[in-house]
């Protein structure tokens, strides 16, 4: 693990305990709302993707960051039914649930990609038209 890897890994596990020491600040202020929202977004897809280990190739960054946020979403949604069904949802109950799976995310290596493994959108060599004669 490089020093870079292990920034990454630190900035996204704090990134939800930032979000949720914003939700002290006053309501209708954008520093509130910002930290929040791009962590919801981005940070646990982010936790679970990133980093790899090893330098992907261009292929597979563009689809790890595809991922991202669809990931997170996924899991924010999850997590909310999850809080819904035992009458426990709150804010803070929320965001607690999402910097807790994130922090633990992050000692982990991210999950492997498809398109790390086979090799990540090679381009085939194509015959002049007129080789084969």
């Amino acid at each position: 693990m490089t020093l870079s890897q292990t920034h990454v890994r630190v900035t996204v596990a704090l990134s939800g305990w930032l979000a949720l020491a914003a939700t002290a600040l006053p309501a209708a202020s954008p520093a509130r709302w910002i930290p929040v929202l791009l962590f919801v977004t981005l940070g646990p897809g982010f936790a679970l993707l990133y980093p790899q280990p090893g330098t992907l190739r261009p292929g597979a960054r563009l689809e790890a960051l595809a991922l991202v946020a669809p990931l997170s979403l996924s899991f924010g949604a999850l997590v909310s039914t999850c809080l819904f069904l035992v009458h426990g949802f709150s804010a803070t109950a929320f965001l607690i649930s999402l910097a807790a799976f994130s922090t633990v995310a992050c000692a982990f290596p991210g999950l492997p990609l498809p398109a790390a493994t086979r090799g990540a959108v090679e381009r085939t060599k194509r015959a002049k038209p007129g080789a084969g004669r």
